[in-house]
């Protein structure tokens, strides 16, 4: 499946890498980048809206979609610094050395490394339903780790996961999509066959990005926090409210890693760029005036 109206590039970004995206429109570039279990498609209204007047980039990250998926040896493979590098690659090879960038989910977590390790290269950064990656590992205690058994699971050494979660692909990741959504319309079935095929073909590279979430990923945001660090450019954060349920205030863990916040609670699912795609799309434009 692809975006209306959008054409599609099989970019080059690193030694025996490319990655498969989305572009469309015209205007100040924004790149958009999609979370688990998606592929760029999540994209498809908000990318829309904003082609009116942007150049919107819609890429798979490494590992998922049509990108493509090296094997993680080093551990390193899928580091979000390794795929925000991507990311900026991307950029300049369709021509553009500044962009705006939005991501949900795990797109979230490569945005934000993106803007930390890259700062002269984003000018705006968006972030949809997550927390830095330190801090939804500090909240996750508990009864609270229930909602995220499945970072826990994928954390573990190679060989079980892969194995137990490609026995059970389809129930594995569908449990997802019927779980986070309010609104299971928003998905219809010809999205959701794309996002089971695409992640059951890339069961070993989705493991690998959550394990790096678990091990590399900390010891680069325990770096910068401790280097005090933060993100100088605007950041808008769209999360559920999911924060009073576990017992923290979401504003104020992001506020310690941005200068320039706007921190908005939405009322959709977790899936907000398909269940809410106007909201998002308003947000974004905000975001782009700041």
């Amino acid at each position: 499946m692809k975006i209306e109206g959008f054409a599609y590039r099989r970019v080059q970004v690193a030694d025996g890498v490319a990655l498969n995206a989305a572009v469309g429109g015209s205007g100040s570039p924004i790149v958009l980048l999609h979370g688990f279990p998606q592929t760029h498609l999540m994209w498809r209204h908000v990318a829309a809206d904003l082609a009116a007047d942007h150049t919107v980039i819609c890429p798979d990250l490494r590992g998922y979609g049509d990108s493509d998926k090296p094997e993680d040896a080093s551990g390193e493979a899928y580091a979000k610094r390794t795929m925000a590098a991507d990311i900026v690659a991307l950029a300049r090879e369709l021509g553009h050395e500044r962009f705006a960038v939005a991501g949900h989910d795990r797109g979230a977590h490569v945005a934000v490394r993106a803007g930390l390790d890259h700062p002269d290269a984003v000018t705006h950064l968006a972030s949809l339903d997550i927390l830095p990656t330190l801090d939804s590992w500090d909240v996750m205690r508990g009864t609270a780790g229930v909602v995220g058994f499945h970072l826990f699971l994928m954390a573990q050494p190679p060989g079980l996961p892969e194995q137990m979660i490609s026995a059970s692909a389809d129930a594995f990741f569908g449990h997802f999509l019927d779980q986070w959504a309010s609104d299971p319309d928003a998905i219809p079935a010809d999205v959701r066959a794309a996002y089971l095929k695409a992640s059951r073909e890339a069961v070993p590279s989705i493991v690998a990005d959550y394990r790096a979430s678990a091990g590399v990923d900390i010891e680069h945001d325990r770096a910068d926090r401790d280097a005090g660090r933060r993100l100088g450019m605007p950041v808008t954060v769209l999360q559920q409210d999911w924060g009073t349920a576990l017992g923290f205030d979401a504003a104020a863990l992001w506020r310690a890693w941005a200068d320039d916040l706007d921190h908005r609670t939405v009322t959709c699912g977790h899936f907000m760029a398909e269940e809410g795609p106007a909201e998002v799309a308003g947000a974004l434009r905000d975001l782009l005036d700041r």
